[in-house]
């Protein structure tokens, strides 16, 4: 093949051997030593020396060519997989129960429920501190034990309304209280739609018996292993990424709690800047099934 110009374009050729992933090239080009395995990623030196017509490229220029071809540098995302044999019957109720509210939003909601917990103890994570050599930013270990606490909360995909409990533990009973909680949260709503992952507390026979008794509320199973399709899960992110990691609060319990408890109350009447980072705003598959 002629050196890569003008208006050639062999986008087609390198995007499949792109895919495959590094070879015997590669592993002569970076490993360690001879013996080394093949890279599992590309990078520009490998590139280079997989595809004859790069040889004489720097690796400013491979980077031109890729960039010319609308190749770049991208995160990767982890493969969804549920192994629920249901999933697509599961998806399609749920994405009917999310078309119903947005048809009916004074009589139908649909809400998204999960289980955190939390520690004392702030997570680790990246924080701006003096160069080395002085010591890095630690994540404190303060305080008699390792404390957990643990929430059950509930998104309203509509609004982005979040109603909560907390607790030292999450069981059957407060499970029930929840539930309770959110048939007076909506009372003018003929159907609420309780969208759970498959937790064995959610369907303990004292728990079902509970529900029983609010008809209004209607459990939606999610499939199997999978959260992509529990929203809720994102704002658990958020507040791991805005309160509990890196907090210096490790001595101070109760006002941990109390900062939990305000970023979840902040949402207490809905919040558009909520649904947008949790995908129930902008072209995901459940934002669609909301219009």
């Amino acid at each position: 093949m002629a050196r890569i110009g003008g208006a050639f374009d062999w986008r087609d050729e390198i995007l499949p051997r792109l895919r495959h992933g590094p070879g015997v090239e590669a592993q002569r080009e970076v490993a360690a030593t001879g013996s080394g395995p093949p890279p599992s990623r590309w990078i520009l030196r490998s590139i280079r020396v997989t595809f004859a017509e790069l040889a004489d490229y720097s690796l400013s220029g491979v980077w031109r060519v890729l960039d010319r071809l609308g190749l770049r540098l991208r995160s990767a995302r982890v493969q969804q997989y549920s192994p629920d044999p249901t999933y697509d019957e599961k998806e399609r109720h749920l994405l009917a129960c999310l078309e119903e509210a947005a048809r009916f939003p004074d009589e139908v909601v649909v809400l998204f429920i999960d289980e955190m917990g939390y520690y004392r103890w702030p997570v680790p994570a990246h924080d701006w501190a003096p160069a080395a050599p002085i010591a890095p930013p630690v994540a404190e270990r303060a305080g008699a034990t390792n404390r957990q606490w643990r929430i059950i909360a509930a998104l309203n995909a509509l609004t982005g309304r979040v109603d909560y409990r907390e607790n030292y533990i999450v069981g059957r009973d407060q499970v029930i209280r929840f539930h309770d909680q959110l048939a007076r949260a909506y009372p003018a709503a003929r159907r609420i739609y309780l969208v759970e992952d498959n937790w064995s507390i959610h369907q303990h026979p004292d728990v079902v018996a509970a529900r029983a008794v609010l008809p209004r509320l209607e459990p939606v199973w999610l499939p199997t292993y999978a959260p992509w399709l529990n929203p809720i899960e994102k704002l658990w992110r958020w507040l791991r990424q805005g309160v509990l990691k890196m907090h210096r609060l490790a001595s101070e319990w109760t006002e941990l709690r109390t900062r939990v408890n305000a970023f979840l109350t902040q949402f207490a009447s809905g919040s558009h800047a909520l649904l947008r980072y949790v995908g129930l705003l902008g072209e995901g598959k459940l934002a669609r099934a909301l219009r």
